[in-house]
This record gives C-alpha cells, structure tokens and sequence, in this order.
C-alpha cells in the first residue's frame, strides 16, 4: 500500500474520531468567553466527569491557565471528586495539593461561609444523566441558592443529556416530596441539559444567581450520548456506561424498595431485574405483551455478588432499548412494577409489607410523588396507572420550558 493512501487512511480516522459535540469545559478559554474569569477568585465544583472532549481534566485546565485569575477551592458531589464512593455514602473533606476540597456529601450539603469566604465566581463542570433523582442537579441547585445570597456568580459548563434532550417521562415533584433526591418539578425524566435546567430552576423559584451557561455546540436534542463522539466516563460507581443512564430511571425506582434485584451487584447495573421467585420465561412473556415501543424483554439467569438475593440464583428479564426515540424510561419501569405485582401478587405484597418504613418514604421521594406507593400496595394492576400521573401536568411542563433551551 502507497504512503499517499495510508496518509489518507489515517487522515479519515482522525476526522471520524473527532467528536461531534464541543463541551462548554471546551469553549471556556475561547471567544466570547475568554477572560470570563479574570481578576476573580475561583471556586471548582466538579468530579471525575470534569474532562473536555479531549479528555484533558477541567481542574488541571483552570489551574494551568491562573495568573489573570486564581483557583482557590475545589468542591465535589456525592461519590466524590474521584467517584469512588457508593450511593448514599458520607464524602469527608480532602486536599489536592495546596486546594482545600469540600465534600457537599458528608457533613454538609450545602457549601458554608467558610467554604465560600473570598470566592467570586464558581465554575461547575459535571456529567448528569438525565433523571431528577441524582444528586449532581441538587447539588448545584443548592449552590446557585448559597452562591445568591453571597453576590457570588456561578458558571455552568454545559453538557449533554446522555438520553437526549426529547424523552420527557414519569411524574413531576410534589412539594411535600421534595428533598435532597429531587429538588425541581420537573418530570422525573425531563429532556433538559444541566445548563438548561440551571437556567430553569434560577427563574422559576426566583433565586437570581447571577449565572452564566455556556452552551455546547453542535449537539442536537435527538442525540444520545453515543451519538456525541464524546467518551463516556462513568458519573458514579453503577453507572459505568454511555447508556447505562437510560436505564437507571427503569428500575432505579423499583430498587429503591430492594424487591428485585436490579443489577446493581451484578455486571450489568439497572439492566436487568431479577429474583428466585420470579420464572423468567413466564416475566418476559408478560412484559413482551404489553407492547412497549422501543424495548425489548428477554428472559435472564444470574447470580448477584452483592445486594438482594446475594449469592442466590436469580431468574428475571434483560432489557434491551431497541429505539431511543421511542422509548419511554419510566413508563417502562411502572409496567415492570404492575406486571410484578399481577404475576406474583403475593411475593409482592408481602415483600412490600416487610419494606421498612425509611425506604418507602424514599421511594416516594425518588417518584416525586406517594402516589406511585398507594397504587402498588392497593391496586392488582397498577402498572398502566402509574405511568399516567401527572400526564396533563406533563403537557404544561413541556410549553414552559421552550423558554429555557438553549439548543
């Protein structure tokens, strides 16, 4: 072979490896936005997502380019500035060099005076996965409040939906739901980027941070993350792949209450359901029947390493997303549930019987809503009435925010 043909060929794969997408950690140092930071003391809220599409660390960027600005603080979200911790686990104060990094997962969730003394401006710089229960969201939310009454101004890096920025699925937030795992009424699965939502949240409960979103470009609503070009690094220790995110608001819910297991302990987290009462041929047959677009069932054997029915051999169902456009997350979950119950209405009612209370209300906390809880304990066939909560509400959410996307 020629070396003007293999020039060639390596030209090609350089262009097709090149990302679709510029992140908003990519267009910080350029046009419009360069000198943004200039002369102001920076605050770093981020994690081990915090890389551009060249895969180079925010944090090291910020510190490379100080001398017409100074980073001063880092601050980092539940599992972690590097995302080692489990869920739910407390994240202690730490050091990167000379920088104090503060934990909003430990013992405060909420960044304090001393935290924020001599900041002027805090940079966030975090992967979402498209769901309202994760914590990143509140985490920043609760920035944006403390950064308020400060005078302290936020900027968001902006990044994608990795579900895209079209599925708009499952109930909004009742106030009295509100907490730490969904902050926003906003459905649970609701088709906004990070930056978007900011945007949102800032207007709509009156905060008036003084924010700044810089904006992607070249990504589009349609696109999943795949699509993007961009690599996946994994949000938290159970979400270790690009489209893991699709899957999380499925059976994340239906895990909270440790009925089934869900694949977290086992190899392939939120993608699978499963426990030794249930006989996989007969689940997936039920499951196929309903007739859900965009996904597929397909009985599965396991055995978990960890968390329900540890060591002990589980049949279920593996679920396959066959058309992200169409597919509609926790609807797909809800159905789940339903068939679950209508199957094995015993086993379910008596596992639900046995939940301690602390889960259900966190359950209900995930949903937004308890009355995903009422309908699973009282009605033989839930399912198809869980997924309509809230469709009118839905409808009204979908025209408010046209006003807040930027894409």
């Amino acid at each position: 072979m020629s070396i003007k043909i293999w020039v060639f060929l390596l030209a090609c794969v350089s262009i097709i490896a090149q990302p679709k997408v510029q992140l908003g950690s990519d267009r910080l140092f350029v046009d419009p936005n360069l000198g943004l930071l200039n002369g102001k003391r920076v605050g770093i809220l981020t994690n081990q997502t915090g890389l551009d599409s060249q895969l180079r660390s925010t944090v090291e960027q910020l510190m490379e380019n100080q001398g017409p600005f100074q980073v001063v603080a880092l601050f980092c979200p539940e599992h972690g500035l590097k995302g080692i911790s489990f869920a739910g686990e407390k994240v202690s104060h730490s050091k990167v060099g000379h920088l104090p990094c503060y934990s909003l997962h430990g013992v405060h969730r909420r960044p304090t005076d001393e935290m924020l003394k001599g900041i002027d401006v805090i940079v966030y710089d975090i992967q979402d996965v498209g769901s309202r229960a994760y914590t990143y969201t509140t985490t920043l939310y609760y920035m944006m409040e403390e950064a308020a009454k400060r005078k302290i101004e936020v900027i968001v890096l902006d990044r994608p939906n990795p579900m895209g920025g079209v599925i708009i699925d499952g109930p909004m937030l009742q106030e009295k739901e509100r907490s730490f795992l969904g902050y926003i009424n906003v459905p649970y699965c609701h088709g906004m980027t990070i930056g978007e939502l900011a945007l949102f949240f800032n207007r709509e409960y009156h905060i008036d941070c003084k924010l700044k979103v810089i904006p992607m470009i070249g990504w589009k609503r349609e696109m999943h993350f795949l699509e993007t070009g961009l690599t996946w690094t994994p949000t938290s220790p159970q979400i270790p792949e690009d489209d893991t995110p699709l899957y999380y608001p499925v059976t994340g819910l239906l895990g909270e209450l440790e009925l089934v297991n869900i694949g977290v302990g086992y190899t392939l987290p939120f993608k699978i359901i499963g426990a030794p009462w249930i006989r996989a041929d007969q689940l997936a047959h039920a499951l196929s029947k309903q007739k859900l677009p965009g996904v597929k069932f397909l009985p599965f054997h396991f055995k978990p390493f960890f968390g329900p029915y540890k060591q002990q051999e589980c049949e279920g169902v593996r679920l396959v997303v066959t058309d992200v456009t169409l597919f509609r997350p926790v609807t797909a979950g809800y159905l789940i549930m339903g068939v679950l119950k209508s199957l094995y209405p015993n086993e379910v009612s008596q596992r639900l019987k046995n939940t301690p209370a602390k889960k259900k209300v966190t359950f209900s906390h995930v949903n937004g809503t308890s009355l995903i809880l009422d309908l699973l304990m009282n009605e033989r066939y839930p399912g198809w009435k869980m997924a309509s909560i809230d469709l009118e509400e839905r409808k009204v959410f979908f025209e408010k925010r046209k006003h807040y996307l930027l894409y």
